[in-house]
């Protein structure tokens, strides 16, 4: 029953990129837990589709053949707007939320505005892989 549930719950994930970095590096994988907009707090770490227009356009499907951005929940429906993120009004819009990457050069919400909740995949619960950091 246990393994039903995580079969249905939890999904593993590689994090590919360095917008995350230092928190996970490129090659790391990630335990996900399958879950809805609702439920994401600000600050947790979420997976989700990126919006597939625009000028920052995402990069090359995985192995699912999806594309998944790594981020950190910013802002949430009704939260205040966080400055440099593009939108209509003050506040975060029912059904959509802003993400940031940890990494300053991070291309998240204020080069492609909010992401649709629709598109979450779920939330970070555990890194699984470090990758070991390279030496220079």
């Amino acid at each position: 029953m246990a393994l039903a549930w995580a079969r249905k719950n939890l999904v593993v994930v590689a994090v590919s990129g360095t917008s995350m970095e230092p928190t996970l590096r490129d090659g790391d994988r990630v335990l996900v837990r399958r879950t809805s907009l609702p439920r994401v707090r600000r600050g947790d770490v979420v997976v989700l589709e990126p919006p597939l227009d625009g000028p920052y356009l995402p990069g090359p499907a995985g192995p699912d053949g999806r594309i998944w951005n790594v981020k950190r929940a910013a802002a949430l429906p009704g939260d205040l707007l966080p400055p440099g993120v593009p939108g209509d009004g003050d506040t975060v819009p029912p059904g959509t939320l802003a993400v940031f990457g940890d990494n300053p050069d991070s291309i998240d919400s204020r080069q492609r505005g909010l992401f649709s909740g629709d598109r979450l995949l779920g939330v970070v619960v555990r890194r699984l892989i470090v990758t070991p950091p390279q030496s220079q």
